[in-house]
């Protein structure tokens, strides 16, 4: 039984038809297309409806979309021997479809190991106060390094942030007890400068007071005005050395002059006194002397 005409028509036109719907691709617009027909490159193509060849053309799909890439958390030694754990993120996209496909097996893969690799390299350059501190330098000098690697990719590195930093425990608190100790330097140092201002201001009012002896007692007067507001049981009264100084003065001129020895002549009959200090310095021997007997004796 033959098939009528029409109907193998139809069968054609529906095969075509298939093969037609299978032969189209859709490119977005934020994608293009790399096309291989046996083998050999066909340029960037799309965005749009491209017509494919099954079986002679193999497509590949690259996206331009910027592609937010996290580094894992790396183990680091810094400049000053100090064990951390880096980690950031890696913001990249594809510049050029061609190279992407044609120079690198998988651009993401290889991008993320040469970011992964260039962040134990830059932070092991630095010290760990640059980590801590500057960390802007740092993320500068990984974006330009990751980004001059990949170029012959056709990927650029738009961003490179390190996202957190994990130093030991130990660290930290050697780390705390400087912050501290700077904090009291500072606040020394501040204090330091507010007495230096505090005597100068000081000199200058005194410099003003000295002007108008007047002012001292006014002066006076308002320390006792300010002692007497609070209710204490002691009040001080200053007393002025204007005041104090004459009698000072006075109780230096009047001393007591000291006391002249003058030599005293024995006259016969008379009795000297005889101080303490020359009883005790000369002694008066007990033995009567000889020739005093001797003449007694003899007048008898």
């Amino acid at each position: 039984m033959s098939l009528h005409p029409m109907v193998i028509v139809l069968i054609v036109v529906a095969v075509l038809a298939a093969l037609a719907v299978g032969c189209l691709r859709i490119v977005r617009e934020y994608e293009r297309a790399v096309v291989f027909r046996l083998g050999r490159l066909r340029g960037p193509l799309g965005p749009g409806l491209l017509f494919i060849f099954p079986g002679l053309d193999r497509l590949v799909r690259v996206d331009l979309r910027v592609v937010t890439l996290t580094i894992p958390p790396q183990e680091v030694i810094t400049k000053d021997n100090v064990t951390a754990r880096v980690n950031a993120v890696v913001l990249f996209r594809v510049v050029d479809p061609v190279r992407s496909v044609m120079e690198v097996e998988n651009h993401a893969v290889a991008t993320s190991q040469i970011a992964q690799t260039t962040l134990r390299s830059v932070v092991g350059r630095a010290e760990l106060d640059t980590l801590l501190a500057h960390r802007a330098d740092l993320n500068e000098d990984l974006t330009t390094t990751i980004a001059r690697q990949t170029e012959p990719w056709g990927v650029e590195a738009q961003i490179v942030e390190i996202k957190d930093v994990e130093i030991p425990e130990m660290m930290q608190r050697a780390m705390a007890r400087e912050a501290e100790a700077e904090r009291e330097r500072r606040a020394k140092v501040i204090s330091a400068r507010g007495e230096l201002q505090a005597s100068a201001e000081l000199r200058d009012a005194a410099r003003t007071l000295s002007e108008s002896p007047v002012s001292i007692q006014l002066r006076y007067l308002q320390t006792l005005l300010e002692l007497g507001a609070d209710q204490n049981s002691t009040v001080v009264f200053p007393l002025p050395m204007d005041i104090v100084r004459p009698l000072l003065d006075l109780a230096d001129q009047v001393k007591p002059a000291p006391v002249s020895q003058v030599p005293v002549s024995q006259a016969p009959g008379s009795q000297v006194p005889v101080s303490q200090a020359s009883v005790n310095q000369a002694p008066i021997s007990q033995a009567p002397a000889k020739g005093t007997n001797n003449e007694i004796r003899a007048h008898t």
